[in-house]
């Protein structure tokens, strides 16, 4: 049994030896290419010290320095320079034996809406034979205003409107409500009294991706049947769910969140306790627009 084995070693070791030196690496040797590494780029303006790269790609390395100049297509710009970005440099330069290198943009903060679409069509100056018809030598950025994430944003007094009230809550178009910070969980909030007295519900920000501001909330009670239907149903009691075709989101910079919302009552036979998906509005105030709220009798 050992020789057999040993033999299966031999054999196996033999075989792999002939395929690593058979083994051919492909390398690239085609014409000399000058590319932006993409097409499209956009990027969050947090604050107006912050650069941001845009590659430039090489197909060759060469044994010099090569410069090149980038222009901007004025005719397909919306952003203004010296207002709304400025580049570090119009020319980049690609290092002897590299074959990248990087474009720096900065945008300012303060004077980007953030409402605003604000492009930037970049063009790399290069000769004819350096251009690959299939990328080309164009990139566009896109400058979008985003705040830091900051928890303390979604506390205190918000004013909560819903497409729920227009259906079971028709003596009120929007409510006066309180948040906090979960002391037990991350990046999470909790609004108190929510939709009815004594019903507190938890939403948590996802903060992974700055571009992509989604919040997200674990199944929970709602509110009474009694109160909301005036009768009885199921177990008693509206529990709200995260739907899964729509997406709910915030915006730190306007301090408010969108949430979808799909109310079911548990205890009923499935198809009869769906109540429907509402779309919710919270939008954080001041103290001071909350007491003159309150003295309206909200």
């Amino acid at each position: 049994m050992n020789k057999l084995i040993k033999g299966y070693c031999f054999v196996a070791l033999a075989m792999l030896c002939m395929v690593s030196c058979n083994e051919e690496y492909t390398t690239y040797s085609g014409p000399n290419y000058i590319m932006f590494s993409d097409t499209m780029y956009v990027f969050p303006v947090q604050n107006s010290e912050d650069y941001f790269d845009v590659p430039v790609a090489s197909t060759q390395a060469c044994d010099y320095d090569r410069t090149f100049a980038v222009e901007v297509d004025i005719t397909a710009t919306n952003a203004i320079e010296g207002k709304h970005y400025n580049l570090e440099s119009n020319t980049i330069t690609i290092k002897a034996g590299e074959r990248a290198a990087n474009l720096r943009v900065r945008g300012y903060h303060d004077n980007i809406d953030v409402y605003d679409s604000l492009g930037i069509a970049l063009r790399i100056i290069t000769d004819e034979d350096t251009k690959w018809d299939l990328y080309g030598t164009e990139a566009n950025v896109i400058l979008q205003k985003a705040c830091p994430f900051d928890i303390n944003a979604f506390t205190g007094y918000c004013v909560l409107t819903s497409t729920y009230m227009m259906n079971y809550m028709t003596t009120t178009d929007m409510r006066l409500v309180r948040s906090e910070v979960d002391p037990e969980n991350e990046n999470t909030i909790i609004i108190r009294d929510f939709f009815y007295n004594g019903y507190d519900v938890k939403i948590e920000f996802e903060t992974d991706d700055i571009l992509n501001p989604l919040i997200k909330f674990e199944d929970q009670p709602f509110g009474p049947t009694s109160e909301a239907f005036n009768t009885l149903y199921g177990d008693g009691v509206i529990n709200m769910k995260q739907p899964v075709a729509y997406t709910s989101y915030y915006s730190t910079c306007e301090k408010f969140i969108f949430q979808y919302m799909t109310l079911y009552v548990p205890g009923m036979a499935e198809g009869a306790n769906v109540v429907g998906t509402f779309i919710n509005a919270v939008e954080w105030i001041s103290d001071d627009e909350a007491e003159k709220l309150k003295r309206e009798g909200y």
